[in-house]
């Protein structure tokens, strides 16, 4: 089978973002967009996704993280939308827990073509090497939007803000990689519609 895999390229006033993206990857990663525990949080969801990811991005870091932040988002989604294709025999649905120490958080997600987020933020325990939760809610809608998924976020457990945050994107990694393997049983498009 042909490996999947696209690039994306977005260059604004504001950044500049290239992202190369293997879905059928072995977790290698080389991560650079300047935001430290951004770059953290992407190895470790290339690493247990079994992506491989090679992202460069350049931003107004001098103003704050946003603009990079969401660029960053932007683009990965991008890629994956490119690299998915016309989703043929993919599983479609995926969900992911991951413990981290005391953390626990859900991911589920469905590559449906009708983008969304559904996560409610009810704990605030402030940031980690300037990234909190606002900041990961505002990745993971740009990324929503440019892939087509659907995703729903459930904090089960967890004090800690790192834990959280690592349980958090290795949860969103096994989603992802579950919901994007191509299964024999699937025939063509994983709708009853015809499309997605």
């Amino acid at each position: 089978m042909k490996k999947r895999s696209a690039t994306c390229k977005r260059k604004t006033s504001e950044t500049d973002v290239s992202i190369k993206l293997v879905i059928d990857g072995r977790g290698l990663s080389k991560v650079d967009t300047g935001i430290g525990f951004l770059d953290h949080m992407l190895t470790l969801f290339t690493k247990h996704g079994l992506f491989d990811l090679t992202l460069k991005a350049k931003g107004d870091l001098n103003v704050d993280i946003h603009h990079t932040n969401e660029d960053v988002g932007i683009c990965l989604g991008e890629a994956f939308s490119k690299a998915m294709g016309k989703k043929a025999g993919m599983r479609r649905f995926g969900l992911g827990y991951c413990p981290m120490e005391e953390a626990l958080v859900r991911v589920a997600i469905d590559i449906s073509g009708r983008p969304s987020l559904n996560f409610i933020e009810m704990i605030n325990l402030g940031e980690v090497e300037g990234y909190s939760l606002r900041d990961v809610r505002h990745f993971l809608e740009a990324f929503c939007r440019t892939s087509g998924i659907n995703m729903s976020i459930g904090i089960k457990a967890g004090n800690d803000m790192h834990h959280i945050l690592e349980s958090l994107f290795k949860s969103l990694a096994r989603a992802v990689d579950e919901a994007t393997k191509i299964d024999a049983r699937v025939k063509g498009i994983p709708s009853t519609k015809g499309r997605l």
